[in-house]
């Protein structure tokens, strides 16, 4: 129903930034809540946030919080993660998920569609 596709990771240094994007590659995501999830080799997925169907709420794993936000586009198109003064632990492969009508939660087995997944490769 939904292809989500991921666009902005990269390799960095240590401190600096990098905005990730989820995006509809048809329709929009406007009646879906995306959550963004991250995995490191030998690691399992972790949750990394969310944001709800409607924009209105966001959570964060602990790890992150005040370093990565979560928003979304005024079509619901896109839903964005920036990400600052990033360090080589959040070097992983970053995936995002969409659950419709959903509120953004951290269980990823309550996530319908998957995209591909963009790599994040922190330095130093």
């Amino acid at each position: 129903q939904v292809q989500l596709v991921e666009t902005g990771g990269g390799l960095v240094q240590t401190g600096d930034s990098l905005r990730l994007a989820c995006e509809a590659s048809e329709g929009t995501l406007t009646i879906y809540a995306v959550a963004w999830f991250r995995q490191a080799p030998g690691k399992e997925r972790e949750f990394v946030g969310g944001v709800d169907w409607t924009g209105g709420s966001t959570r964060y794993a602990d790890s992150v919080k005040g370093r990565f936000t979560i928003s979304r586009d005024n079509a619901k198109k896109t839903v964005f993660l920036q990400m600052n003064s990033l360090k080589p632990e959040d070097t992983a492969v970053y995936t995002c998920a969409a659950d419709q009508f959903g509120t953004g939660h951290s269980f990823d087995k309550r996530y319908e569609f998957w995209g591909q997944g963009t790599q994040v490769t922190v330095s130093s």
